[in-house]
């Protein structure tokens, strides 16, 4: 065991620029995705996604190694997607078609406000596509949240967007995870009350681990050797 967690805490992987899909093949996947759950996303708003950011060099010196594709669906009474929702309809898109096993945390529920949301502080979701710049997560190994997002000044953490990433348009994330060739992954804009109480202390987490992807959950104040924290940069 002891050696297990010695090689994963030295994963710091920064996801090589060719784990990243090109954008073509992130729109094939969420075509197949929206087809098998009939999610009702028009072929026009495919026709409108447009040319994608590119990274910069202060972007590559940040860590950020491509450029992703999320999909926001529903509305927040405010102009913006329900980020809650964008989240949950991805993993149950795991849940229902992968042929991966899954598991979830009996602590989480989407659909109870107390227990679930979008971090208070978090930038809103846009509605439909759009795209982020991100950093996968090895870079911050070593932190707990709580440190990252104090240390947050225009970049955020992952939402929605993490598990669409694990879910939807880069699968063979999950397969690196499994291989320990990459840090799990904790996703500091989504908070999590385990007990419903307001006592939104944890993050949500990813894992792939024996053939089985996991969402759970991890405190705020906690390091996990295992997990890095993912960075958006919008």
């Amino acid at each position: 065991m002891l050696q297990t967690i010695k090689r994963f805490i030295k994963c710091k992987s920064k996801a090589p620029d060719d784990a990243i899909l090109s954008i073509p093949d992130q729109i094939e996947s969420w075509q197949t995705a929206n087809r098998k759950m009939a999610w009702g996303i028009q072929e026009a708003e495919f026709d409108r996604i447009g040319t994608p950011p590119q990274l910069t060099d202060k972007d590559r010196r940040d860590g950020f190694v491509g450029v992703i594709l999320s999909y926001g669906f529903g509305h927040d009474g405010h102009g913006n997607a329900d980020a809650v929702l964008s989240g949950k309809l991805a993993w149950e898109y795991a849940c229902k078609r992968r042929k991966m096993k899954t598991w979830q945390c009996e602590n989480i529920h989407f659909d109870r406000s107390d227990h679930f949301r979008l971090r208070p502080k978090a930038p809103p979701r846009p509605k439909g596509y759009y795209f982020s710049k991100i950093q996968t997560g090895g870079r911050y190994q070593n932190l707990k949240v709580s440190q990252f997002l104090k240390r947050l000044e225009d970049d955020t953490g992952c939402g929605p967007e993490g598990i669409q990433l694990l879910t939807i348009t880069h699968t063979h994330f999950t397969d690196m995870m499994n291989d320990r060739k990459m840090p799990f992954m904790a996703f500091a804009d989504y908070d999590v009350a385990p007990h419903g109480v307001n006592d939104f202390c944890d993050a949500l987490q990813m894992f792939c681990s024996q053939g089985i992807l996991g969402l759970g959950i991890g405190n705020v104040d906690r390091n996990y050797p295992f997990f890095g924290i993912p960075t958006l940069r919008f």
